[in-house]
């Protein structure tokens, strides 16, 4: 007979009770769960609140009563940012009983964009952001020059350390927010100036008429950071267009632009929308919603694009530019368009509190009449301008036929013939695509050498001959005539086009390999383009790496030690070189994959000179892949225990394009500058 076994006591719904409700009072949410406010305590949240900030002072520029604002950067990871606005009231607050001050600072939903007559326009819709600024920051001070005074009080951690007290006498108004943030929050606290040199530009042409400065007060202040700057932007947004373009060949210029205000349903609307077309091939269009850029579009966006694709499909036909059966579809219209839209209204819907999408349903038909009734003008009081535009709007109307076709016959084939792939490709035997990564190599000699060296059973490898088309300057159907690219695609599994699908990927590791001379960087360069012009969410995703062969091989005896720039090699040389002292050479770190911010940074390591004659010790540079044996090659760069690789990924999406297209478009002045400003930091120049 056994004995039964009694189940474990469970806790009853009495030990539940009222004790086990937390109850967060005051800013005390915004610290426990940062990440719900701010986006999270990393770089992108950390910079959220500078933003948050001087979204504030930009709603005193909208609302008609800020025309300067200034932000400087100290010391100590100090920030000021203050405007010449009316001040915050710094009265008794009906409902809280506290000045009106304490409670925007101090208060999650206080402010005057609730109603009240506060704003007519506001970007800070969810009240929350000075005050979370407040939350998480080690130190706050609020100053606030009203009616001659100068009202101050001071916070620690989102807490007022005194009541607000009038500390001066001043002339000017405004409101000044210095705070810093808290290293309890943030592990690293490190101000990028281009990051928030970009957003200042980027607010001062959607705020037609404010001027922003800029200071950088910092002792340590990077030396490609400029330690004042100045935006003014007379022409709004049509500015930010020609901005935006300033490296690209246009079709019309000066830019299509709009502003009207127009009424609906008893609310009051600003449409602000400027256009460009260029020779490229890329759509680039930019939606704001009350100065928040709207990463996500919305309806603001949509109605937008109806407006874009009726208009010149109507221009189009009553023309007879195309045929009656035809129809330009909305990618046919937007091929190399450029265009900022920015919508002020006084009650906008966002969706979630990084605001990335407007949901007003009113927005849309707003836009779309007032683009409609002026591109219509446009169009036909510019017939030059309209017939350039067109032609190109055609043009890709034909080549998208004639991709559709060339497309669905690359994947057909790949279908028909049983998923065969490509003969360049040496796949892995695991179907995996966790563990599935691909090498993509140039040259029949890497890749013979890379195929040998590989894992199969986790590592394919695709060898192409020679450089890939470059696809900036090129359209679909002509991208799909290319045998390198075609193999490329099939490879990937996931499609192109309208018809990508990425969860079909085979590999969910992309990896670059090529030389480390001149070629080879011009390889990796137009493979970065092919995968984000065209697959964009590879990168997102963090498929795409860059592997990092090393430059040169040191022997000495059996020992072999490999360096992966001049600088490493110089170091490697100087501890070979003390050796005989006693003290060792620590190997370079491996088997880490880094980001592309990383990279270099060895280079910036304190090198010691290196007297030639070490006995015993031999040095060779490798010149490409080719060069290294199987053993070789799968112990630097395809083992993963020791490999370095880079990670691809994307912080600035704006300054991405932007350099994609000086780098790989038509335009060569722009690309001569950038060639003659940079020529004297390249190091390594083969010649």
């Amino acid at each position: 007979m056994t004995e039964e076994k009694k189940p474990k006591p469970t806790r009853s719904s009495s030990d539940y009770s009222a004790k086990n409700i937390s109850v967060l009072e005051g800013l005390d949410p915004v610290r426990k769960r940062p990440g719900m406010y701010i986006g999270g305590v990393g770089a992108d949240g950390l910079h959220h609140l500078i933003r948050e900030v001087v979204d504030n002072a930009i709603d005193e520029a909208l609302a008609g009563e800020a025309k300067t604002i200034s932000l400087i950067l100290g010391d100590d990871d100090l920030v000021e940012v203050e405007d010449d606005g009316r001040g915050i009231p710094v009265d008794l607050h009906p409902q809280t009983k506290k000045s009106a001050l304490e409670t925007v600072m101090t208060t999650l939903h206080a402010g005057g964009k609730f109603g009240g007559g506060g704003y007519k326009v506001s970007g800070g819709l969810h009240g929350v952001g000075v005050s979370a600024v407040n939350a998480l920051s080690e130190w706050t001070r609020a100053e606030v020059y009203r009616d001659g005074k100068i009202y101050a009080q001071d916070y620690r951690r989102g807490k007022p350390e005194e009541v607000v007290k009038v500390v001066g006498k001043t002339e000017k108004r405004g409101t000044k927010i210095a705070f810093r943030p808290d290293q309890k929050i943030f592990k690293t606290i490190e101000w990028e100036s281009r990051r928030i040199l970009q957003y200042l530009r980027q607010q001062a042409y959607l705020t037609q008429g404010v001027r922003i400065f800029y200071r950088d007060l910092r002792s340590n202040r990077p030396t490609e950071s400029p330690a004042d700057y100045g935006f003014y932007f007379e022409s709004g947004i049509s500015s930010y267009v020609s901005h935006l373009n300033r490296a690209r060949v246009k079709l019309n210029s000066p830019p299509f632009m709009v502003s009207q205000e127009i009424e609906s349903e008893g609310e009051k609307y600003l449409v602000e929308v400027s256009i460009q077309y260029t020779e490229d091939f890329v759509e680039r269009v930019f939606a704001f919603a009350n100065n928040i850029h709207t990463v996500e579009g919305g309806t603001h966006l949509t109605g937008f694009r109806t407006a874009l694709t009726r208009v010149l499909n109507d221009y189009a036909k009553k023309n007879k530019l195309i045929k009656e059966s035809d129809s330009l579809s909305g990618d046919d219209v937007r091929e190399g368009l450029t265009a900022v839209i920015s919508l002020k209204l006084s009650n906008p819907q966002f969706e979630g509190q990084t605001k990335s999408k407007l949901g007003n349903p009113e927005a849309q038909s707003v836009v779309n009449s007032v683009l409609a009734k002026h591109l219509g003008y446009y169009l036909d009081e510019n017939p030059s301008i309209a017939k350039r535009i067109m032609e190109k709007a055609a043009l890709s109307l034909k080549a998208r036929l004639a991709a559709k076709a060339a497309r669905d016959t690359v994947l057909r084939k790949g279908a028909l013939d049983g998923m065969t792939l490509p003969g360049k490709l040496a796949d892995c035997s695991d179907r995996r695509p966790s563990r599935c990564e691909l090498y993509i190599v140039e040259g029949d000699s890497a890749g013979g050498s890379s195929k040998q060296a590989r894992d199969r059973s986790f590592q394919a490898v695709l060898s192409l001959r020679g450089k890939i088309l470059n696809v900036e300057r090129a359209r679909l159907d002509r991208m799909l005539t290319s045998d390198e690219i075609k193999a490329l695609i099939v490879a990937l599994g996931i499609g192109i086009g309208d018809q990508i699908n990425y969860d079909k990927l085979r590999y969910h590791r992309i990896i670059i390999m090529a030389d480390a001379d001149v070629d080879g960087a011009h390889i990796r360069t137009l493979l970065l383009t092919f995968f984000y012009r065209n697959f964009p969410e590879l990168i997102s995703r963090g498929h795409l790496y860059i592997a990092q062969p090393p430059l040169f091989l040191i022997e000495k005896g059996r020992r072999k030690i490999y360096a992966y720039n001049e600088a490493e090699k110089e170091r490697i040389l100087a501890g070979l070189a003390k050796e005989r002292s006693g003290e060792k050479i620590e190997p370079a770190a491996q088997g880490s994959e880094k980001s592309p911010e990383d990279q270099g940074a060895a280079e910036t390591e304190t090198t010691v000179p290196f007297e030639l004659g070490i006995k015993g010790v031999s040095v060779q540079r490798y010149k490409g892949l080719g060069e290294m044996n199987p053993s070789q090659l799968w112990e630097t760069t395809l083992n993963p225990e020791n490999r370095v690789l880079l990670k691809v990924s994307v912080d600035d999406a704006e300054q991405t394009d932007e350099l994609f297209s000086m780098l790989m478009g038509d335009e060569v002045p722009p690309r001569k500058r950038f060639i003659q400003t940079h020529a004297r930091t390249v190091k390594n120049l083969d010649v």
